[in-house]
């Protein structure tokens, strides 16, 4: 004797059972035409709509995040190589000696800018300027660690807040798939057991 697995479809379901498979909709747009429809789904299939939804929402705010992050590191990789010049410099000063110097900083005309627009350096690092005392280079040494120093906490808030987002990216991403595979699991018991 031969066996027949039957599939019920939502018509018969409702009509003998009194259950339907929409009981929730939403608005979507269509890929094809970019229109909004609006979308019929049950329960599980808009519960796994929501949790994906939620990882490209997370996924759209990792993108921008890491590359703040490579231009921080750039800026503070700049920073270390300023930082290394004016303290090379520093040290051609002779112990406490404060006279104006020509000592070569080997900065570039970009390093120069990036050192201007530290606070407080403007003075230190004036337009056309070819000297400059110790005591100018023991400033913008001082400046740049600080501003090294900010720009340190704030890579690392940004790295903590980037570990969370990819956490949570993750989360969503495995219950999509746990409810998928629970879904799918549930509608082939109920399909056997009718």
């Amino acid at each position: 004797m031969a066996t027949y697995q039957i599939t019920p479809d939502s018509v018969q379901l409702s009509r003998n059972w009194g259950l339907t498979f929409c009981d929730y909709s939403y608005t979507d747009v269509d890929k094809i035409s970019g229109n909004p429809q609006k979308v019929k789904v049950d329960f599980q299939d808009l519960m796994v709509r929501v949790c994906s939804r939620r990882a490209v929402v997370v996924e759209g705010e990792v993108t921008p995040m890491t590359v703040r992050m490579r231009a921080r590191n750039a800026y503070l990789a700049d920073l270390g190589t300023i930082l290394s010049k004016l303290t090379k410099a520093q040290a051609t000063f002779s112990g406490d000696d404060n006279a104006s110097s020509t000592a070569a900083h080997g900065l570039t005309a970009d390093e120069l800018k990036m050192l201007r627009a530290l606070p407080g350096t403007s003075s230190m690092v004036a337009e056309g300027s070819t000297t400059a005392t110790k005591a100018d280079y023991e400033g913008l040494v001082q400046a740049v660690k600080t501003a090294m120093d900010k720009e340190n906490n704030l890579a690392q808030t940004d790295m903590t807040r980037l570990q969370s987002l990819v956490d949570s990216r993750d989360d969503s991403y495995s219950a999509a798939t746990n409810m998928m595979s629970a879904i799918s699991d549930t509608r082939s018991n109920l399909i056997q057991t009718l």
